[in-house]
């Protein structure tokens, strides 16, 4: 009976040594985490989600390799391969409770909101007309294009906008400057890099004194059937943002452009966000940049 015992303690003992070599190799494994290749190598538009997806890797000490996807993925493609599990196992994007429902959102807004806050691209010709806009209703009557599957459109077309859609990007910009559509709305982190685009018809302009503003949050997305990736990247930001390196990063890429587009002085029309998830973090200040003119309002 004795040796029977010492055999079964053996026999556990083992069992023991097993678990601690696979917890030691999940510890030791190389995360292979890869992101939608954006249009052009140097989009500045890819470059703070990267930078913060890399220093929230950083933070949780795993060993990893970050990398593009082999070919260009628009954001619609994107999400749809992250679905399948194919090419991609995280993206980048702005929130809704239809993308919450496909895929698992690390909720820690990436851009403190500022994907909600948007300014105008337009048309030289179409300046004069802006500049006579002084209430949410006179901007209504204007048309915005906005992509098919984006957010922004069902937000846009809830507050009574008619909205011009296309079903990618770049296209977008055509419709701008043959006069289909009157603006453009862009958000305050993407407008400058788009203007910069030799891509685009030298006509397009940035209007100069108004902007739109409606809370929402941009995330880091995951497949759904991966939430370890959500939970270590989840853990990165909350390292982060409590010792300062998360505000430190968006402050020294954003600080710049804020106050380059003069948002202090520009009128803002707030918009309501019927397709804002329940679970948004509102109520976490330390997660939200409100701009002067908002302050008194929730993001």
């Amino acid at each position: 009976m004795r040796n029977l015992k010492l055999s079964g303690n053996k026999k556990w003992l083992a069992v023991i040594t097993i678990l601690l070599m696979v917890s030691q190799s999940v510890q030791a494994a190389l995360w292979t985490i890869t992101y939608p290749r954006p249009l052009e190598d140097n989009d500045l538009r890819a470059e703070y989600p990267i930078a913060l997806l890399t220093l929230a890797l950083e933070k949780t000490g795993v060993k990893y390799q970050l990398r593009a996807s082999e070919r260009i993925l628009l954001q619609g493609k994107a999400l749809r391969q992250l679905k399948e599990n194919r090419e991609v196992n995280v993206v980048w994007s702005m929130t809704d409770a239809q993308r919450e429902k496909e895929l698992l959102p690390v909720r820690i807004p990436i851009a403190k909101g500022l994907i909600g806050w948007r300014v105008f691209l337009t048309t030289k010709s179409q300046l004069g007309v802006f500049s006579r806009i002084d209430s949410l209703s006179a901007l209504v009557k204007k048309t915005p294009v906005q992509g098919e599957e984006w957010p922004d459109t069902k937000i846009l077309q809830a507050n009574g906008f008619n909205v011009f859609t296309v079903p990618e990007y770049p296209e977008a910009f055509d419709i701008l400057a043959t006069g289909r559509a009157s603006f453009f709305p862009r958000s305050v982190i993407e407008i400058q890099h788009e203007l910069a685009s030799d891509e685009i018809s030298p006509d397009i302009v940035a209007e100069p004194r108004l902007s739109l503003y409606y809370p929402s949050a941009m995330y880091f997305f995951v497949n759904r059937g991966n939430p370890t990736l959500a939970r270590l990247i989840q853990t990165g930001l909350e390292r982060a943002i409590e010792d300062g390196s998360f505000d430190a990063l968006f402050e020294s890429t954003h600080q710049e452009t804020l106050e380059s587009l003069g948002l202090s002085k520009r009128k803002v029309f707030r918009l309501e966000n019927p397709s804002l998830p329940k679970l948004t973090p509102i109520e976490d200040e330390r997660l939200w940049h409100i701009p002067a003119q908002l302050q008194n309002q929730q993001p």
